[in-house]
């Protein structure tokens, strides 16, 4: 929805200000918002697809059991920083308009972004550490996208 968003309120503003000379009020409040949702939701897809970028650095000089220990470390840690994001942005929610948050143009109220925000990081942290919990290696996952398995 948020890349139907962008993709309209860019048409209309290259069309309103190329043709009639009349930009659109708010587009960059409008496609600053959407994009934020978009890019939101683009880290949880791929955290459940498994198409984050890993570089195999360790496992050529220490071996697959070293991986396995620093990739769980590595979990564990990414899944704590998104938690706390996920804290932070419902924290910062929660204060909406009081606060003074919102946009500059059309004054779009921050709170259901940060709330937004906020739920795909605690998802992104639970995406993290479900292999944990499962007992899977993260190394596995990624090795078997990989080959095509």
């Amino acid at each position: 929805m948020a890349l139907f968003l962008l993709l309209g309120v860019t048409v209309v503003e290259v069309v309103a200000r190329h043709l009639f000379g009349a930009p659109l009020v708010g587009a960059e409040d409008l496609t600053s918002m959407g994009l934020t949702v978009l890019v939101a939701a683009a880290v949880v897809c791929a955290a459940q697809e498994g198409t984050h970028v890993s570089v195999e650095l360790i496992e050529r000089f220490a071996g697959s059991g070293v991986t396995r220990v620093t990739d769980a470390v590595a979990r564990i840690l990414g899944a704590a920083a998104a938690a706390v994001a996920a804290v932070a942005l419902f924290a910062n929610g929660s204060c909406g308009i009081e606060c003074g948050e919102i946009t500059g143009t059309i004054a779009i109220v921050h709170t259901p972004f940060y709330y937004a925000l906020g739920a795909c990081m605690a998802t992104y942290s639970l995406l993290l550490a479900s292999p944990l919990f499962r007992g899977q290696a993260a190394r596995e996952d990624d090795d078997s996208r990989a080959r095509g398995i």
